[in-house]
């Protein structure tokens, strides 16, 4: 996508990435002050053109006549944030349109006197916001290991016949079971259980956190299943670890000039079959690595956080410098973006499908630069 996720989260903030490649959004759209339930699901391409939107029944009504706007907007828009734009326009103005939202029906008051005796039931401790339509209502919960977390319920006229949009920062979906009778109760204690299923997940995350120099995601979410953790100047390591099975061995990837970072493939791959899903996940990794990580307390962040050689800064729309000369007395860090114009402007670069070659802007060696198929 052309623009950041920065600017998603400015125009649309109820709008959420749902995994790491950005390829699912969920959350809520906002026009004249009502919430819309929506999901869009993008391609492996990430192509705009090829997205797929799931809308609520809601959202469907009052956009119905629109479909063929919306796919125009869809095919030309040039990223995400630019498409969200266009449909709170389009959103805005089916609004000021349909009958139904110019004078929408209120619910009865027994619904509202029913909200507050189910708030009661709860505990209104347990609540942290209340809008005045009761429409939205935010809960807090906090795990056996005394993590804070909060989960925003979407309820409409309809409830608690029907169940309400559900917003949490989960690395997992939440979908909350149907009972007899929906209740804010049952809805909370879904919420606690889910948070126990994840304890093992965020006990491993929270000790690399405290442990190891991670270097993205620089205030990571408890949705966010990957840490970049330092090894030593330029090189590091992606561990993506699977929320549902945090003890066993995660995705890894190494970051660094390939004199470094090949031996700790080759040990990565031969030790691997020591990793004990007893163990914790820090521990495995250095047992496997035969290494010990660069501690927070020896070393501050700086002794890792090199700017990139080309823009001289370390942050570059979110991303750190990742590609390293890889000529042992140069070491010198890029940005992905940055490399990828200067070898392209230089006469003697050539280019092998997602794959160019030329000369580090340093030393003048061989440089090579894989462009991931999200930046290419």
């Amino acid at each position: 996508m052309a623009a950041g996720f920065g600017s998603l989260l400015r125009e649309c903030p109820l709008l959420l990435p749902q995994n790491r490649e950005k390829s699912v959004y969920e959350g809520f759209v906002t026009a004249q002050g009502t919430d819309f339930h929506i999901r869009i699901l993008l391609p492996v391409d990430l192509q705009l053109k090829n997205a797929r939107i799931q809308c609520s029944l809601q959202l469907k009504k009052v956009l119905s006549g629109y479909q063929q706007i919306l796919k125009q907007r869809l095919q030309h828009s040039l990223d995400l944030v630019s498409f969200m734009v266009e449909l709170k326009t389009v959103l805005e103005a089916a609004l000021k349109n349909t009958r139904e939202f110019q004078s929408p029906a209120l619910p009865p008051p027994q619904h509202y006197s029913g909200l507050i005796r189910d708030i009661e039931t709860l505990g209104w401790n347990k609540v942290v916001f209340v809008d005045p339509s009761f429409t939205t209502i935010k809960l807090k919960a906090e795990d056996s290991c005394g993590r804070h977390h909060q989960i925003t319920l979407k309820l409409n006229p309809k409830y608690p016949t029907e169940l309400p949009d559900c917003l949490v920062d989960l690395p997992v979906q939440f979908t909350v079971s149907v009972d007899t009778q929906s209740s804010l109760l049952s809805i909370h204690r879904q919420f606690l259980a889910a948070l126990e299923s994840l304890k093992a997940f965020w006990n491993a995350l929270d000790e690399i956190d405290e442990k190891t120099w991670v270097l993205e995601p620089e205030k990571p979410t408890r949705s966010a299943t990957m840490r970049r953790i330092a090894l030593g100047n330029n090189v590091s390591i992606n561990v993506e670890v699977d929320p549902r099975h945090p003890t066993m061995p995660p995705e890894c990837f190494f970051l660094g000039p390939d004199h470094v970072v090949n031996p700790l493939k080759m040990k990565l791959n031969s030790n691997i079959h020591m990793w004990d899903p007893e163990t914790n996940l820090l521990q495995n990794l250095k047992e496997v690595l035969e290494m010990d990580f660069p501690s927070r307390e020896a070393l501050d962040k700086s002794d890792f956080s090199m700017d990139c050689g080309i823009c001289y800064a370390y942050r570059l729309d979110g991303a750190i410098p990742d590609q390293v000369c890889d000529d042992s007395r140069c070491g010198q860090p890029f940005h992905q973006a940055c490399l990828y114009e200067w070898l392209r402007g230089l006469p003697s670069s050539r280019q092998s499908y997602n794959v160019i070659f030329g000369e580090c802007p340093y030393c003048n060696k061989q440089i090579t630069l894989k462009m991931s198929l999200k930046k290419a």
